[in-house]
């Protein structure tokens, strides 16, 4: 008689309970075809009673992937702009304006960064992905174990077609192999055949050099659709996370790598108050725990209770002491 032993299989959940980081970094497109920043009209306009379209897709779209983020400090940048004090054309500029750290804290810093951005950045183009994902590689480019465990996910508001279609197809085919996977949120009318196509569900992308894709990591929202799917009540995180999930499990089955056991995760236990990536302290907020010099009755100490004898610290006021 041989026995046989079900072996659960591993889902999204148990990678995520056992210790993977998700790391999300956002991109949004500043190219002129959205329109004049000064006209209602513009999908850039800054409303003072309504969010515009790309307001709408941070809120909406990063604010179900960015829980994911462990540490809240996302990566955020834009493209198609001319960007100050010289007003070049940049694919990939910080959208804080900060060269030395184009990290932003969780989605209110996306949403400040880009609403300054707004202000700031000329819009211009053409509308190019290449130089955004090539970034994006550099961040997946990450020596993935069995006990180090990540994974990246990259969000692209555009409200067009792209001008470098094959440039990104071949990005989008090295990037397969890494720990990638990329959320494509189309914002205005635009019918963004080009990124049905991106989106390979059908068809899986192959690069000029003949390599086809290792696995499917692109996702394509359209978000008017989207929105007017799930109504004014509506939840978006079902269509945005659709496929997320079985890209993650996808890499880690090809990279042989299995869920860690579960951990005690940060949010599981205290959460910790503060300023913007602050993590665990000494001290964290809440009752006050073990300490040098923890709260109770007084003990044994250099200076006791009682009369006060000669002492370098004489009686009347309390003067400076190591333990007044």
């Amino acid at each position: 008689f041989t026995s046989v032993k079900a072996v659960p299989k591993a889902s999204f959940v148990d990678y995520i309970r056992g210790g993977c980081q998700i790391s999300l970094i956002t991109a949004v497109d500043f190219t002129a075809s959205n329109g004049n920043p000064s006209d209602p009209n513009c999908l850039h306009y800054i409303s003072p009673v309504k969010d515009n379209e790309y307001v709408q897709a941070i809120k909406s779209i990063a604010s179900v992937l960015a829980p994911y983020d462990s540490d809240q400090m996302i990566p955020s940048f834009g493209f198609g702009g001319q960007i100050p004090p010289h007003f070049h054309v940049s694919h990939c500029f910080p959208l804080d304006l900060n060269t030395q750290n184009p990290e932003v804290y969780g989605v209110q810093g996306i949403l400040n960064a880009y609403q300054h951005a707004v202000r700031t950045v000329r819009l211009y183009g053409p509308t190019n992905f290449s130089s955004i994902l090539d970034k994006a590689a550099q961040y997946a480019s990450v020596r993935e174990n069995q006990q180090s465990q990540s994974y990246f996910i990259l969000l692209i508001i555009t409200d067009g077609e792209i001008t470098d279609m094959a440039d990104t197809v071949d990005r989008i085919v090295a990037a397969s192999k890494l720990p990638l996977s990329i959320v494509i949120v189309g914002v205005g009318g635009a019918e963004f055949k080009n990124m049905e196509i991106l989106d390979a569900d059908d068809t899986p992308l192959r690069s000029r050099n003949g390599q086809t894709m290792a696995r499917d990591i692109v996702q394509f929202v359209p978000f008017r659709e989207l929105m007017r799917k799930a109504g004014p009540n509506g939840c978006v995180a079902k269509e945005t996370l659709a496929e997320i999930p079985g890209q993650l499990m996808a890499f880690m089955k090809s990279n042989n790598i299995k869920p860690n056991p579960p951990v005690l995760r940060r949010s599981e236990t205290t959460v910790y108050s503060g300023q913007p990536g602050q993590g665990p302290a000494p001290y964290p907020s809440g009752p006050q725990g073990p300490a040098p010099y923890p709260s109770g009755p007084q003990g044994p100490a250099p200076y006791p209770s009682g009369p006060q004898g000669p002492a370098s610290y004489p009686s009347g006021p309390q003067g400076p002491a190591p333990y007044p």
